[in-house]
């Protein structure tokens, strides 16, 4: 019986493409092409600046500009690398998972706040310039979804393709928590408190609905809301708010010079909003395995593997 040599006949291309569609690969890729259409896109904005001025255009303009540059250069990766419409980011019904989540979002810090003030750890001292509220409107939107495309579309969703719900959840909340700690007033703790309570609602929020928009909503809420309305500090930043407060009493309690966000009472709130939304996305069979748990047929065209 002669031996037969079986030859694998890839063609250049189709192991580039191979090698482009490993886990690591593609987040490097993604992360890549977002940094530099961002580094690109400031030359222009800054000569745009400079005709504008400081109006309302111009602050339009600066937050609109990197939205729209990392929402194309990410549908266009994904179209490229992973050859498929990027249908976490569709606009069917965008709109009302943001408000929703937008709700969900400034809901969660309202009770952070009403839990440390019935302490008396969160005083009011007066009433600030409305005008605050634009600058924080602008400043949550572009955090909100900038950061979302990178934590939950990129890091979130790739790494679960491969490992897992659970292990891809505690990677982003690890990397969510290390990503603010050049933030002022950062510490371990503080940066443990944000990774807890935004990485794993965020990733419950992208678990459930499979897209971005309610992710987006419920950052850009809750980052309104404190920065726009409550404050005083927002991830360690002093801000201006429409109330002019201050916090008191032990740090684990109200937060401290970190703000809210280093509340006991805002990990706990947090950690229960995600709890309900992650054991709707287990009831909907959403969850992914890791790899080595699956079954080779699990993964349809276009079909994340679920926990069973």
């Amino acid at each position: 019986m002669n031996d037969t040599t079986v030859t694998d006949r890839r063609t250049p291309a189709q192991w580039l493409h191979r090698i482009a569609h490993f886990p690591l690969v593609r987040i490097f890729l993604f992360l890549g092409g977002i940094a530099t259409v961002l580094a690109l896109l400031q030359p222009p904005a800054e000569g745009l600046s400079e005709v504008l001025g400081t109006g309302w255009a111009h602050a339009a303009l600066m937050v609109a500009l990197p939205i729209l540059a990392v929402h194309f250069t990410y549908r266009g990766i994904v179209r490229l690398v992973e050859r498929r419409t990027a249908v976490e980011l569709a606009l069917g019904g965008a709109a009302g998972e943001t408000a929703a989540g937008a709700l969900i979002g400034a809901g969660c810090l309202t009770v952070t706040v009403a839990l440390v003030a019935a302490l008396g750890y969160y005083q009011v001292d007066g009433i600030g310039p409305w005008t605050g509220l634009a600058t924080a409107f602008g400043i949550a939107a572009l955090s909100g979804y900038v950061e979302e495309v990178i934590f939950r579309g990129v890091i979130f969703r790739i790494a679960e393709e491969a490992l897992g719900t659970w292990l891809a959840l505690a990677i982003t909340v690890a990397l969510f928590g290390l990503a603010h700690l050049s933030n002022p007033n950062a510490s371990l703790y503080g940066a443990a408190a944000i990774g807890i309570e935004a990485g794993m609602l965020l990733g419950a929020a992208y678990v459930v609905t499979r897209r971005l928009w309610l992710a987006v909503g419920i950052h850009f809420g809750w980052n309104f809301i404190q920065a726009g309305v409550f404050g005083p500090n927002v991830s360690g930043v002093q801000v201006d708010s429409l109330l002019q407060s201050r916090l008191s009493g032990p740090d684990l309690l109200s937060g401290g010079a970190l703000g809210l966000e280093g509340s006991v009472f805002a990990i706990s709130v947090c950690l229960l909003a995600s709890f309900f939304l992650l054991k709707r996305a287990q009831r909907q069979n959403r969850l992914i395995r890791p790899f080595w748990r699956r079954d080779s047929q699990e993964l349809g065209a276009g079909s994340p593997a679920r926990a069973r």
